[in-house]
């Protein structure tokens, strides 16, 4: 009778006679038969599943499952850098809808804010028509100013939210600067805080369009400047003709902008224009520590923008006549770098095709523009407490934070709730410390001029917001 082949899987436990026969029996087998008496190998498992089971959820209330270990579990990828306390960003893919069960919260105010975005937009239509009237009333002062007698080499540089495409709700507000370049000037800085600066001519010529407004030490006075650029833009409007009864509002204390309005389709459109001197040469010493792009946009584009020149506006802080070294606070100019914003925010991400048209979307914009629409909001409906406060104020927090989340996978579209959510917490954070450094000069603190007061006041009034799933953005 020939002996049944038991399965090595069957074995029952033997002794060790048995166990040393089993051997020897093992090696006089025919390979054949050492093939067949091999485990049956068990079926294999699904990698997509596995898979599946370590994507996180994009909402923040869903917790995670547990990751899977051995051989087929994924590498975990490195967690941006993110302020402390801040919640964590989801780096996984979103689950497939039909594995949700149920609607959560963090689903609704995902839907809410992408509503609020929807109604945020503006049509081209609207962007076209406002655009076209912008563009003729600027280049009608352009033409005056170039047969003035201290503007002649003025130029035009459109700055600003509309051309950052940044602009929210209508298309009523453009900032365009006209700037005049100055040359052999000796620049130094008014102030402690970097932001401010005198400007004086080192050689002075025998004729120059700027000579009206030098003081008797050459110093290029910003209130001289500034009040006969005003009233040759005034000079200018009342010979343009054109739809919405155009007009110069009153000077505003301490702004540099001539703001003209118009009424196009019952909406009032405002166009501010800002005097500005352009410098070249290497930057104050003040903004060496500043604008901290490298492990975002790279150490070469820093260093190509850092090439470019700068610009100067009429703008001082305090009382006008203060005076240090000889020079009145009203004749001092503020430093800005609108040209590099605006290079930045369209140029915004790691990867140069970020946000191009075949390339894949971030939410860095939308997460600026729900924040804007967030302040704005709030300014109107506590219009006394939050005055101090604009939208630069914004965009600079959201600057901030891209040198800290850095990569574009840190700023995915389908991640706009969470990405939106540790960006307030960013903005509320500077609130608390009061303390909003301007991105270009570390030294000067943007909240300086607002009072510790208004700072809580407006932390408060964003976490009542966030707790209550944003009330104020379902009044639109």
């Amino acid at each position: 009778m020939t002996d049944r082949k038991i399965s090595p899987k069957c074995q029952m436990p033997r002794k060790k006679t048995e166990q040393k026969d089993a051997k020897s029996t093992d090696s006089q087998r025919t390979p054949t038969q050492a093939k067949s008496s091999t485990r049956t190998p068990g079926p294999k498992c699904d990698r997509g599943a596995r898979r599946k089971s370590t994507v996180r959820s994009v909402m923040v209330g869903l917790p995670n499952p547990p990751a899977v270990s051995g051989k087929g579990a994924q590498r975990k990828s490195p967690e941006p850098k993110r302020p402390p306390g801040a919640a964590e960003s989801p780096r996984g893919k979103s689950p497939p809808p039909l594995i949700r069960r149920g609607c959560s919260r963090d689903d609704d105010l995902s839907r809410g804010l992408q509503k609020t975005l929807d109604q945020l937009k503006i049509s081209r239509d609207a962007r076209s028509k406002a655009a076209k009237i912008k563009n003729e009333v600027v280049a009608k002062i352009q033409t005056h100013l170039e047969k003035s007698k201290n503007f002649k080499e003025i130029q035009p540089l459109p700055t600003g939210s509309y051309f950052e495409n940044l602009k929210i709700s209508n298309p009523d507000e453009f900032d365009v600067m006209f700037t005049t370049c100055v040359k052999r000037v000796d620049v130094q800085p008014f102030g402690s805080d970097g932001a401010y600066y005198s400007v004086k001519f080192k050689r002075h010529p025998q004729k120059h369009v700027l000579d009206d407004f030098l003081s008797k030490d050459y110093v290029l006075c910003a209130s001289l400047m500034m009040t006969e650029f005003r009233r040759e833009v005034k000079t200018a409007i009342k010979s343009i003709q054109i739809e919405g009864n155009l007009k110069m509002e009153p000077k505003k204390p301490k702004s540099p902008a001539v703001t003209l309005t118009l009424n196009v389709d019952k909406k009032e459109i405002s166009i501010d224009i800002v005097l500005g001197i352009e410098v070249g040469g290497r930057w104050p010493l003040c903004a060496e520590d500043g604008m901290k792009i490298e492990k975002w946009l790279s150490k070469k584009v820093k260093q190509d923008l850092k090439f470019k020149p700068y610009y100067l506006v009429p703008k001082h802080e305090g009382s006008a006549n203060k005076e240090e070294d000889g020079v009145l606070a009203k004749d001092v100019w503020r430093i800005s770098f609108s040209h590099v914003e605006k290079f930045i925010m369209k140029n915004h991400g790691k990867e140069k095709t970020c946000c191009e048209e075949k390339g894949p979307k971030c939410c860095r914009k939308p997460c600026l523009k729900l924040l804007k629409h967030l302040l704005g909001e709030l300014k109107a409906k506590h219009e006394t407490e939050l005055s101090k406060f604009c939208s630069y104020h914004a965009k600079t927090t959201l600057l901030h934070a891209c040198t800290v989340r850095t990569q574009d996978s840190d700023w995915k579209l389908s991640d706009l709730h969470d990405c939106f959510q540790l960006l307030l917490q960013d903005f509320v954070a500077h609130l608390k410390q009061r303390e909003l450094p301007n991105f270009f000069i570390p030294k000067h603190n943007l909240l300086g001029s607002v009072s510790a007061e208004s700072c809580r006041k407006l932390a408060d009034y964003i976490e009542k917001e966030r707790n209550n799933g944003f009330p104020i953005f379902k009044m639109m």
